[in-house]
C-alpha cells in the first residue's frame, strides 16, 4: 500500500510492508502499568491501540522522497526471505517491490537509500536473495547511508556474541551493503545527505540514530526514525521501549524532538505510527499531543 503527498518541491511517499495490532503493551513499554495504559485508550483508539485485544498497532514503512534528480528511500523495513526469529517478520513474502515500482521508486531508480539506525525491522530490504544463496544490494545504482556511531557500535558488540534485536541482519542486510562498496557512513558533520537533507542526531534508540530533515516550500519534514514507536510516547514522553538501548538519553532525545517539532510545526514521519502515519506534534499546557496529518486523494507520478 502507498500514500503519496506533495510538500514544496518534494513528493514524499509512504510504502507500508505491514502494519497490524501485533504487541503486547506489557512487552514493547514495561515500564508503563496496564491501568496507565488503560487511562490513554480514548486517545490511542482505533488507528493505535485496540483495547479488545490489548495490542498496540504498529507498522513497517519505508518513506521515499523524491525531489530535484533524486529518488530517496529512508529506512527499508524487515524485507522478503529474511529468516528471523519474531513470526511476524520471518520470511515475509509481501509485495513491496511492486509498491515501489508504482511510487516510482522502483530498484533500479533510487539513488540514495538512508538508514536511521541499524535495527532488523530498518534495513531488511537494503538486500534481496542472488541465485547462489546470496544476498546483493536491492537498490544496485543507490548509495547507502548509515549512521556511522551505530556502524562501528555493531560492529564492535556483535565481535562479542549475537544480538536479539539485530538478529541476522548484520551479515544478511548490513555487511552485503559494505562489501558491495555502496556504503557511505554519515554523522550530523559529513553535510547534508544526498544533498538535500539535514543529518539530525538522535541517540538513544540506539547509540547512533540519526534523523533525516528536509526543508522544501515553507515547510520542514523530519524523518525520525524511532525516537517514538508510537504516538503513546508524545503523550508519555518518559516511556520508552524495551528496545531503547540508553534509556535515559533516549528521553533526553523525544523531549528535544517534541519541544523543537511543536516549536517549529514540523511534519514528523516516524516508522512505525499506525494511519495517517505521520503528523504534527501540538502544546497542550505542559504535555503533547499527536495531531495527525491526513493524506490527499493518491495520485500517481509518471514512471520515467
Amino acid at each position: 500500500m502507498i500514500l503519496s503527498r506533495t510538500i514544496g518541491d518534494a513528493r514524499i511517499t509512504s510504502v507500508i510492508e505491514y502494519a497490524a495490532p501485533t504487541h503486547d503493551p506489557a512487552f514493547l513499554f514495561p515500564d508503563l502499568p496496564q491501568h496507565e495504559l488503560d487511562a490513554l485508550a480514548d486517545a490511542l483508539t482505533p488507528h493505535h491501540y485496540v483495547p479488545a485485544m490489548n495490542r498496540l498497532i504498529i507498522s513497517i514503512r519505508l518513506w521515499v522522497l523524491q525531489i530535484d534528480d533524486k529518488v530517496i528511500v529512508v529506512d527499508t523495513g524487515v524485507g522478503n526471505a529474511k529468516p528471523r526469529a519474531a513470526a511476524r517478520m520471518d520470511r515475509l513474502n509481501n509485495r513491496v517491490p511492486e509498491w515501489l515500482e508504482a511510487a516510482g521508486a522502483g530498484f533500479d531508480r533510487v539513488t540514495h537509500v538512508l538508514q536511521t539506525h541499524l535495527h532488523m525491522d530498518h534495513t531488511g530490504w537494503n538486500t534481496v536473495p542472488g541465485k547462489d544463496g546470496n544476498w546483493l544490494p536491492a537498490f544496485p545504482n543507490a548509495r547507502y547511508l548509515m549512521p556511522a556511531r551505530d556502524f562501528a557500535h555493531y560492529e564492535n558488540a556483535l565481535r562479542q556474541g549475537p544480538d536479539a534485536v539485530m538478529d541476522s541482519s548484520w551479515t544478511d542486510s548490513v555487511l552485503p551493503i559494505a562489501d558491495a562498496g555502496l556504503l557511505d557512513l554519515v554523522t550530523e558533520t559529513t553535510g547534508p545527505a544526498a544533498g538535500c537533507l539535514d543529518v539530525v542526531p538522535l541517540p538513544g534508540h540506539t547509540p547512533g540514530m540519526v534523523g533525516y530533515r528536509l526543508e522544501t516550500g515553507g515547510e520542514e519534514i523530519l524523518f525520525c526514525g524511532d525516537v517514538f514507536h508510537s504516538p503513546l510516547q508524545i503523550l508519555r514522553p518518559e516511556i520508552n521501549t524495551a528496545y531503547c538501548a540508553l534509556p535515559d538519553i533516549a528521553r533526553q532525545t523525544r523531549a528535544r524532538v517534541l519541544d523543537e517539532a511543536a516549536e517549529r510545526g514540523t511534519l514528523l514521519c516516524p516508522m512505525h505510527f499506525g494511519a495517517p502515519h505521520c503528523g504534527y506534534i501540538r502544546r497542550e499546557g505542559q504535555s503533547y499531543r499527536f495531531e495527525g496529518s491526513e493524506w490527499p486523494a493518491l495520485t500517481l507520478p509518471p514512471i520515467r
